[in-house]
């Protein structure tokens, strides 16, 4: 910065002080008509040309700066080794496996606290799964360690009965899908946004996937539908829009196991209640974790895990469990009275 602040203006400052001589000089010469006027434009002209990229030099030092430090901070991070490392010897991963999910005697730490406590349970190809509990109980953990965006620190998870320690983060991710509260868009059209999940998908199975989660409707009435621009994140669209994009690129994967972390809580309630028609459709034949505060959403699952301390502390039906007078009805209680 000092370099710029002294470089930039110092050069500035020098070209203005010779433009000055020579306009003096030439004038007094021009005066005693020792020098016409054409002459002594062209000089000025010259000076003009000389300075002119040495101030370009300025700036370009700036940027060359300003690119040395990105490089360096990239370098670091392309450098770094990833915590979840690909198998040397990936596993085949069944054509026909329907999704099924394992956690076997699963602890997991962040560092040197543990936030999951020997987790057991196992969740059938094809079903719905609602976690369930308080802010920071181990829900996202669980959501998590099923995308394999760690790996436990002790016990396993299997998917489809293979350790997803020897799955190929190819499969991996053409196998799991997760949306989040924060979805994430390109700069890009609307359409790109959504074929992002399946690259090779054609105009017309972008469009069904819109349709199925009622996105088609907010899209058609944008100034060139699919083909309108988000611009960077997204910023175009309303968050509520941002998400129902985030849903038609997840369902367009087809992925065995869906993974919606908090993923309607930036819908208002009308556009929620559309999803959740759409969920029911789509979530069938297909294994699939909801982690949602809004208990209405839980409704569509066909089973509810309720996470307390890190451990699954009730595990049954929902309408089951609202009349047990456990956990899972005290939290449904303390939503309806939310709602008052």
């Amino acid at each position: 910065m000092r370099l710029s602040s002294t470089y930039g203006p110092g050069i500035s400052f020098l070209g203005r002080l010779t433009t000055i001589a020579v306009l003096s000089y030439g004038g007094l010469l021009v005066m005693h008509q020792s020098l016409t006027l054409g002459v002594l434009t062209a000089f000025i002209l010259y000076v003009r040309q000389f300075f002119e990229p040495m101030q370009d030099l300025s700036q370009f030092y700036t940027l060359f700066q300003a690119a040395a430090a990105a490089m360096e901070k990239l370098s670091g991070v392309l450098e770094e080794s990833s915590q979840v490392p690909e198998p040397a010897r990936p596993a085949a991963m069944s054509v026909r496996g329907g999704g099924a999910i394992e956690f076997d005697h699963v602890t997991f730490a962040y560092r040197d606290t543990a936030v999951l406590h020997d987790v057991s349970f196992h969740v059938a190809a094809g079903q719905t799964v609602a976690l369930v509990g308080e802010t920071g109980a181990g829900k996202s953990t669980i959501a998590r360690l099923t995308a394999r965006f760690y790996d436990p620190t002790e016990g396993s998870v299997c998917l489809d009965g293979i350790d997803l320690r020897e799955v190929s983060s190819r499969d991996l991710r053409g196998g799991v899908v997760m949306v989040t509260q924060e979805s994430f868009l390109f700069s890009g059209t609307v359409g790109e946004n959504i074929g992002f999940g399946r690259p090779e998908a054609s105009p017309a199975e972008i469009e069904e996937a819109a349709r199925a989660v009622g996105a088609h409707e907010f899209v058609s009435t944008l100034p060139e539908g699919y083909d309108t621009e988000v611009r960077r994140r997204g910023v175009r669209l309303s968050s509520g829009q941002r998400q129902l994009v985030a849903f038609a690129r997840a369902f367009l994967a087809n992925p065995r196991v869906l993974i919606l972390d908090e993923a309607t809580s930036s819908l208002d309630l009308p556009t929620e209640r559309l999803v959740q028609r759409a969920l029911r459709t789509l979530l069938n034949d297909r294994t699939a974790f909801i982690i949602a505060h809004r208990l209405s959403t839980v409704e569509i699952a066909d089973r509810v895990l309720v996470v307390d301390g890190g451990r699954i502390v009730e595990d049954g039906a929902p309408s089951v469990l609202v009349g047990s007078g456990g956990r899972y009805g005290a939290l449904h209680q303390a939503w309806l009275d939310s709602l008052v």
